[in-house]
């Protein structure tokens, strides 16, 4: 996850109804994210030929206060897979923004590194998120910002101006690696739209990697 401070205003206009902006030490970030999905369910049916693939997303940060607590969660700009089916039955699942572009990855683990690569191919050029990592895994430090970055477990959907969902991300607390090397090459013009073009020639706040695990998103989606 490549994680970027951005100015607030930025985000407004994908902001859905009800939700606020979360911040960490004042500042709003989006992140860049690269993970693969692994034996992939929906209703708890495998998807044919189709349950495991890369998905490459931006996403930020917002919190819904109910009653006297907060339920912190994230706002994907875009989801990007490699199958147009399974863009189009997100999409029509879960009125999300998914789009099928040619994606790609190269793992390699070893006594004492790891090396991460996703690719996803923009026009006629391939986009990288790259990292080498150690293989020691470690708990996320208490008010740190891979904390901020990992510790959301609700999604938020914007309908329409006025219409928004929200759905809850099972997952334990994840465990992380120390980063030892990174490299970020993102068409975001191409990508996610001229507000975000910036960030192509901007270093991430930070890089994070996590370990990952079984993960279940609840079905049922409330309106607000």
């Amino acid at each position: 996850m490549a994680n970027y401070n951005i100015d607030a205003d930025i985000l407004m206009p994908f902001l859905p109804q009800g939700v606020e902006l979360d911040l960490y030490d004042g500042k709003a970030y989006v992140s860049l994210v690269g993970f693969i999905f692994k034996r992939c369910r929906i209703f708890n049916i495998p998807i044919p030929l189709m349950g495991t693939f890369e998905e490459i997303n931006l996403r930020f940060y917002v919190r819904r206060k109910v009653g006297d607590t907060y339920r912190r969660g994230v706002v994907f700009i875009n989801e990007t897979v490699p199958y147009k089916p399974v863009a189009w039955l997100a999409n029509q699942l879960y009125k999300e923004h998914y789009i099928a572009i040619p994606t790609k990855h190269h793992i390699v683990l070893d006594n004492s590194i790891k090396s991460i690569q996703y690719e996803w191919k923009v026009g006629t050029s391939w986009n990288h998120i790259k990292v080498n990592a150690t293989m020691d895994s470690r708990e996320m430090d208490r008010g740190s910002l891979e904390e901020f970055i990992f510790e959301h477990y609700y999604g938020y959907t914007k309908i329409s101006e006025n219409v928004s969902q929200e759905y809850k991300i099972n997952h334990p607390r994840w465990m992380v690696n120390d980063v030892t090397e990174k490299s970020v090459e993102c068409d975001f013009s191409g990508m996610y739209g001229i507000p975000f073009s910036h960030l192509s020639n901007k270093k991430p706040d930070s890089i994070i990697i996590a370990e990952g695990s079984d993960i279940s998103v609840d079905w049922k989606r409330q309106p607000f």
